[in-house]
């Protein structure tokens, strides 16, 4: 050890010196170039087969391949008898299959150098596998063991439960994340009113049973995407017409989402309250969708500097007349499938809370009543076209794009089609998007000392 230390330690001008007696040439000055042209770029590739199985892959010539499975089992597909299902399910990944033990697929992702991991919201459940692209093909096969061989055993399933409290411990420690999914019990009779989180008094009680029956149900061919990155699309179809064809079928019926409005309220000793206030917004990829888009980011929809400030949306601008006290003010915008909420996200001081929110809805109110520039209209659209365009730098969110909008509607959008469909709202679709907020029926959330924070009928 003592050797190599000094080794590295040996200044870089006797490396330097020993090179003298040669002459210094350009590297690889001699070679020859290339005659092989770089590989032509090319699109998204989608494909459905007879069992309803669609197929998206983009070959993107990357020597990292990735490869997800998208299924229609997010916690909105739950029932009163299974709540909490799609959580405990989402820990299951990585338990042992039909084909392969728990060891076998942890030691085998690891020995190709790849990873394998599952994420799951409202409406979906996605498996993603990585890899170097010459073993994909052996990855595949993991992936499918985890998404159409399961095989829930009793014993690993009761292993499961202090996961599950870790998971929903760190869940309740951010209280904004309490409060949204407050908001989406509020605002729904049912489906998307269900939380990402098992409830309490379903910790430790979603059995193996419910858990096979809620997969038989929900993890069919019909209800399933394969998507691939850097996957060639006759390989990506191959594969699924062999190893997923086991799960063919419709799947179970969907409940559309039913929107009512009303109101929650967690009284807490926390000195800053957190307190959201939507409508029933757009649905996922409709025009009315893009309006709202573009109208968050005239409200404001974060700082745009690293552990920067707001002060230049609108909101912040309003309420800053209000109140000198601290605030953050955001507008909060989720779509779904069929439903969707728009509204404000304020974090307050406890005394303060209800000129902060009054002043939020003011603004909103302005856009609906037409003060609203051009200006601003071109600032947003740019905000929303440049967010979407470096999302799809990422491979990851790249995936998941192509996921959803195969998944959703059997077919890819170019990205210069989101971008037209952008440019195309007018000053009229966001008037009339910041009217439905004003007129609609609203829903309510709140966390904190809500001494001094309004109801929903007072604002």
């Amino acid at each position: 050890m003592r050797g190599i230390r000094s080794l590295n330690s040996l200044p870089k001008r006797c490396y330097a010196a020993a090179r003298r007696s040669e002459a210094l040439t350009v590297p690889l000055a001699g070679r020859a170039p290339s005659s092989a042209a770089p590989p032509p770029p090319q699109n998204v590739q989608v494909s459905k087969l007879p069992n309803g199985l669609v197929i998206a892959s983009l070959e993107n010539h990357s020597p990292l391949s990735s490869v997800g499975v998208f299924v229609k089992a997010g916690s909105r597909y739950e029932t009163v008898e299974n709540q909490g299902v799609s959580h405990v399910l989402r820990l299951a990944a990585n338990l042992t299959t039909k084909g392969a033990s728990a060891f076998k697929i942890c030691r085998g992702v690891e020995a190709l150098g790849g990873s394998l991991s599952v994420t799951s919201s409202r409406e979906t459940t996605a498996y993603t596998a990585e890899c170097m692209r010459d073993h994909v093909d052996s990855l595949f096969e993991f992936l499918v063991n985890v998404t159409a061989a399961q095989d829930f055993r009793p014993w690993e399933v009761d292993d499961l439960t202090p996961r599950l409290k870790i998971d929903k411990a760190l869940a309740q420690q951010c209280t904004q994340i309490g409060v949204i999914e407050k908001l989406h019990e509020a605002a729904y009779k049912n489906a998307l009113s269900n939380s990402l989180y098992c409830p309490d008094y379903m910790v430790g009680r979603v059995s193996s049973t419910q858990l096979q029956s809620f997969v038989e149900d929900h993890f069919t061919t019909g209800r399933m995407a394969l998507v691939g990155l850097g996957v060639k699309h006759s390989i990506l179809r191959q594969m699924g017409e062999g190893l997923l064809s086991a799960r063919s079928g419709a799947g179970a019926p969907v409940a559309k989402a039913v929107y009512r409005g009303g109101e929650l309220r967690v009284h807490t000793n926390d000195a800053l309250v957190h307190a959201v206030i939507t409508s029933e917004g757009g649905v996922t990829g409709s025009a009315d969708a893009n309006a709202f888009s573009v109208l968050q980011r005239i409200l404001g929809a974060g700082p745009h500097v690293k552990r920067g400030s707001n002060i230049t949306s609108k909101l912040s601008q309003g309420i800053a007349k209000a109140t000198t006290q601290p605030f953050d003010a955001t507008a909060f915008n989720a779509s779904y499938s069929d439903s969707g909420l728009f509204g404000i996200y304020t974090i307050s001081q406890a005394d303060s809370a209800a000129e902060v929110i009054k002043a939020a809805v003011a603004q909103v109110r302005g856009v609906a009543e037409g003060n609203i520039s051009e200006a601003d209209i071109t600032r947003a659209k740019n905000q929303v076209k440049s967010e979407y365009l470096m999302s799809m730098e990422s491979s990851e969110s790249l995936l998941e794009e192509i996921g959803a909008q195969a998944l959703t509607t059997a077919a890819y959008q170019l990205p210069a089609a989101v971008l037209q469909a952008i440019d195309a709202v007018t000053q009229d679709d966001l008037v009339k998007a910041a009217k439905t907020f004003v007129d609609g029926k609203k829903t309510m959330a709140a966390s904190g000392h809500l001494v001094n924070t309004p109801f929903v009928d007072e604002v």
